[in-house]
């Protein structure tokens, strides 16, 4: 069955500039390979009330929300708290977080540390063989850490939690022409070919060998490769790059 995600960025440092944001780019193509369509993203500042409410507009009207930073033990890492309070309940300490942290730190382990067994009251733990240190999921609600490093090693949990989501399908076409050239094709082929997604994406500048890419997408294989056919038999011979 077709899922649909969220994500909720935090943290004031993408808000200002200070961090380069770069987990959406990993969320985005990750979901997309194991068929969950990702439908919208937040980016909010470090404040409960702020992502609390974000989190229970999203966790409405998706069916899975991942969220992005504010896990670490200093004073802005809030996520967990306010995860707690968007499902109304309160944080409580994990004990098997703690025996992690135990197991981890030895006799360097300190109470900063142990702030970070902290979770949503009633969330569920998960790992994988990949992934020893567990997620923190609260309903329908992922919390992943910011460090975009960490972040991807997250992503075996969604393949496992999610691994029977339908795929999608795709095909791309590389072409020595602008948009404009491109617009009469493409309409037409938006106009017949409805159950897939076509995309143009235009190339700016002298580091490639094509100006535009476009792309098909769908979850009926079929019609992805129906369209794919048509799109190559309506570019001309010399302006088509490659394909793929």
């Amino acid at each position: 069955m077709a899922r649909t995600a969220a994500a909720l960025i935090i943290g004031n440092e993408i808000l200002t500039g200070k961090v380069h944001e770069q987990n959406v780019f990993v969320m985005a193509k990750e979901l997309f390979a194991i068929g969950v369509e990702l439908r919208r993203i937040i980016v909010c500042p470090d404040e409960i009330p702020v992502i609390a409410r974000d989190l229970r507009e999203l966790a409405s009207t998706h069916d899975i929300v991942i969220t992005s930073g504010g896990i670490g033990p200093t004073h802005d890492d809030v996520t967990i708290k306010a995860v707690a309070a968007a499902f109304g309940g309160k944080v409580v300490r994990s004990p098997e977080y703690v025996e992690l942290l135990q197991k981890h730190y030895g006799d360097r382990l300190t109470d900063m540390h142990l702030r970070m067994a902290d979770v949503p009251e009633g969330a569920r733990l998960i790992s994988t063989l990949q992934t020893s240190w567990p997620t923190v999921v609260k309903e329908n609600v992922y919390v992943f850490p910011g460090v975009p490093q960490i972040f991807s090693f997250k992503f075996p949990v969604m393949r496992e939690e999610l691994k029977d989501s339908t795929r999608f399908h795709s095909h791309a076409v590389y072409v020595a022409l602008d948009e404009p050239a491109l617009a009469p094709l493409l309409d037409e082929l938006s106009a017949v070919h409805t159950g897939v997604n076509i995309g143009s994406y235009l190339h700016w500048g002298d580091d490639a060998d094509y100006r535009t890419k476009l792309t098909i997408d769908g979850r009926d294989k079929p019609l992805v490769d129906a369209c794919f056919a048509a799109m190559l038999a309506g570019i001309p011979t010399d302006k088509l790059v490659r394909s793929e």
